[in-house]
C-alpha cells in the first residue's frame, strides 16, 4: 500500500515517520505551504509535491492530515480525481468518515478516520511514541478492515468504534488528557502561590500525578483512590473549598468530589458518604446563588 499524505503539520510528520519506519512505503506530502511538505519529505524520506493530483495518483491510500475544519474542503478538491479503489483516510478524532468525506459512496472510494489516542505535541519527535498508541476507527468496512491490518501489523493495538459514538469517544479523550492538563496547571499555580517556582512545582508533582495515573491505568479508578472525599473528610473538604478564592474555583472541585463520591461508594460500600454529598451540594447552592445575583 502506498500512503500519501496531505498535509504537512505534527500528526502528517508524525505518522509519515512511524510508517515509513515501519516498512511502510509513503509516498510523500502535499501542502498549501511548499516548504512544510519539502521538510515533512526529507524527514520521512519521501517526495513533496507541488500540485494535488499527483501524491493522488501514485497513492493508494491518502491521509487528509489537516485540521478538522479543512478536512472537507481538501475531500472537495480531490473527490472529483481518479480516485476510484482508494482508501481516504482522516486523523479527526471528533469527525466521523461520513461527515468527512460526503458523497464518497459515489466516487468509488473508501472512506476511515485513523484517530490515534495519543497527544502528539511534537513534529518531530512523537513519532517516537506511536508505537505505544491505541488507534481508533470508523469508516466503511473495506477500509477500515484495510486500515486496521496495517496498523496490527505494526504491533498496535486499534479499536473499532460505531460512527454514533465518535463524539462521544473524542470527548473521553479529551477530559483524560486536555482537562487533565487544565488540573494539573491549576496545581502548579496554587503552589505557586505557596512559594514554589514553577520549575520546582513541576517536579514535586511528578510523583504524585504519574504515580496516581498509573495506578489508575493498572488497578482502576476504584482501587486507586485515596484522599478526603474516599475517606470522608468533611472537615478537610471544607477547608479545602474556602482557600480557594474563586468561585468557578470551589465549583470545579466540588464537582469534581461529586464524581469521586460515586466512585468512594463503589471502594467502600459500608461507609456513608451522604455528609460529603451534603457539604457538596451546600457549596454548590451558595456559589450558584451568588452568580446568579451578581448577574441581575
Amino acid at each position: 500500500m502506498k500512503i500519501g499524505f496531505i498535509g504537512a503539520g505534527k500528526v502528517g510528520c508524525s505518522l509519515g515517520k512511524y510508517l515509513n519506519n515501519h516498512g511502510s512505503e509513503v509516498t510523500g506530502y502535499y501542502d498549501n505551504y511548499e516548504t512544510a511538505a519539502k521538510e515533512a519529505a526529507d524527514f520521512t524520506n519521501s517526495r513533496h509535491y507541488k500540485e494535488l493530483l499527483p501524491v493522488v495518483k501514485e497513492s493508494d491510500a491518502l491521509f487528509l492530515t489537516v485540521p478538522d475544519g479543512i478536512i472537507s474542503v481538501v475531500w472537495e478538491q480531490i473527490k472529483s480525481m481518479p480516485i476510484e479503489g482508494h482508501i481516504i483516510c482522516h486523523c479527526s478524532g471528533a469527525l466521523t468518515a461520513q461527515e468527512a468525506f460526503s458523497g464518497i459512496s459515489g466516487t468509488g472510494a473508501y472512506g476511515c478516520s485513523v484517530h490515534p489516542l495519543f497527544a502528539v505535541s511534537d513534529k518531530y519527535h512523537s513519532f517516537l511514541e506511536l508505537s505505544t498508541a491505541y488507534f481508533t476507527m470508523e469508516g466503511d468496512f473495506y477500509a477500515l478492515d484495510q486500515m486496521m491490518d496495517l496498523f496490527r501489523s505494526l504491533g498496535n493495538g486499534v479499536q473499532s468504534i460505531d460512527s454514533s459514538k465518535k463524539r462521544l469517544y473524542h470527548a473521553a479523550a479529551a477530559i483524560c488528557s486536555n482537562q487533565v492538563t487544565a488540573l494539573a496547571n491549576q496545581s502548579i499555580e496554587m503552589l505557586c502561590e505557596c512559594g514554589f517556582t514553577p520549575e520546582t512545582a513541576r517536579k514535586v508533582l511528578k510523583p504524585i500525578m504519574c504515580g496516581n495515573l498509573a495506578h489508575v491505568a493498572e488497578a482502576g479508578p476504584v482501587e486507586s483512590l485515596t484522599g478526603p472525599v474516599e475517606r470522608c473528610d468533611v472537615g478537610t473538604l471544607r477547608k479545602h473549598v474556602e482557600c480557594l478564592p474563586e468561585e468557578e474555583d470551589q465549583i470545579l472541585y466540588v464537582l469534581l468530589s461529586k464524581k469521586l463520591i460515586k466512585i468512594a461508594e463503589k471502594k467502600n460500600p459500608d461507609r456513608d458518604y451522604e455528609p460529603v454529598q451534603n457539604l457538596c451540594e451546600k457549596i454548590l447552592q451558595r456559589n450558584y446563588e451568588m452568580m446568579s445575583k451578581r448577574s441581575l
